[in-house]
């Protein structure tokens, strides 16, 4: 039988974990970078195929460069599976993401993140985060674009 203040705390780190998927999001969606920047280890690796970066500082630079090809992008989290093993993690996430770049349509990239996770003195942070994309291109998105009110589209 599971004691149960270890599966409480599996528990809340699992939570903890979703948190952060969720604020990574969010941050991209606002493009707040600061937030965004807030979700990684120090020595964090990033790959989204098209861009790699290691360390912090390179990691938010290479995103700062990728979000300036687009007016507004949200991304939209799927399903997702965590796995704890103490102060280590992994995890899979498929996502949504839509894009509009500063001209012409939207875009839809559709793809699953796999990631490794790092319990650190600030809590759970990104120490991997690797994007896989399963579909990109264009979506009927000709609707009006309104873009997240706490960022705006200019």
């Amino acid at each position: 039988m599971a004691n149960p203040e270890s599966s409480l705390q599996a528990l809340l780190d699992e939570r903890d974990i979703r948190d952060l998927v969720a604020r990574y999001s969010d941050a991209v969606s606002r493009s707040d970078e600061a937030a965004w920047a807030a979700t990684w280890t120090d020595d964090g690796v990033w790959d989204v195929g098209i861009a790699q970066a290691s360390g912090r500082e390179a990691v938010v630079e290479t995103w700062r460069k990728l979000m300036g090809g687009f007016r507004f992008v949200t991304q939209l989290p799927q399903h997702g599976r965590v796995e704890i093993d103490g102060d280590a993690a992994t995890g899979r996430w498929h996502y949504l993401e839509i894009g509009w770049p500063p001209e012409g349509a939207g875009t839809l990239t559709i793809g699953h993140y796999v990631d490794d996770y790092r319990r650190g003195a600030d809590g759970w942070r990104f120490a991997r985060r690797v994007f896989r994309v399963m579909y990109m291109g264009p979506a009927d998105l000709s609707g009006k674009v309104f873009g997240h009110p706490e960022a705006p589209l200019d």
